[in-house]
């Protein structure tokens, strides 16, 4: 398996990734997706338009359900773009030779990517805290019930982005991997089964990942009540 942090070519100094190409052509092709959807809206939906009419409502009834109406909509842009980035990454590791050949590697597989989302759900999350609460209203849930507390809930807080990272990194790294090794054993039949289970797994990591994440902020948000 190609090593996922190998600069495929340099623009001066930088060097750009597999997994970076990869990213570049997930977004391009959500861009598409959701241009030609959307570019001759119907009163009644049909084709596209109503697939993606279905994934937005199925997305906004999911997170309403944890977060409630209001806050759902105040964050369902940042949240249903991170449930959709991160499913399509996690698919993109499925795809023949993934991983394999250069310019082709599921971005979740790298943990510089998930690091990535987790500190974007970490910044979001306390900018929903304060935009909710006020900076005063919200810095006092850190010292309630007891002032004591302080280091302890701090240490929770910069925890729960490094778990966020390292869950959905080591899960479809770690599923990689073992495809890979299956497939060396046993090239027939069996990656076939890990790569059906892998579709199941791809989607409940991008689920989970949204399910902490809406976790966080819905507490953040309602700290100061």
């Amino acid at each position: 398996m190609e090593e996922h942090g190998g600069a495929l070519f340099y623009i001066g100094s930088f060097g750009v990734t597999s997994v970076m190409t990869t990213m570049l052509g997930i977004t391009l092709l959500l861009g598409l997706v959701c241009w030609l959807g959307t570019r001759r809206m119907k009163e009644r939906p049909s084709g596209l338009q109503n697939i993606l009419e279905k994934v937005v409502e199925l997305l906004d009834n999911f997170i309403s359900d944890i977060m409630g109406k209001d806050l759902c909509r105040r964050c369902f842009p940042f949240l249903a773009s991170l449930f959709i980035f991160i499913v399509i990454s996690n698919y993109s590791g499925l795809l023949p030779f993934a991983g394999k050949i250069p310019g082709l590697a599921a971005p979740t597989s790298s943990l510089s990517v998930t690091a990535a989302l987790a500190l974007c759900t970490f910044c979001y999350t306390h900018y929903m805290g304060v935009r909710s609460n006020g900076l005063l209203g919200y810095t006092k849930h850190f010292i309630s019930p007891y002032a004591f507390l302080l280091p302890l809930l701090l240490m929770d807080e910069l925890v729960r982005p490094v778990s966020l990272a390292l869950r959905l990194y080591g899960n479809i790294f770690g599923e990689e991997e073992v495809t890979a090794q299956i497939f060396n054993m046993v090239p027939f039949l069996a990656p076939l089964v890990m790569n059906a289970l892998s579709l199941l797994m791809g989607f409940v990591q991008a689920m989970v990942f949204v399910l902490l994440s809406s976790i966080y902020i819905s507490g953040a948000a309602g700290s100061g009540h």
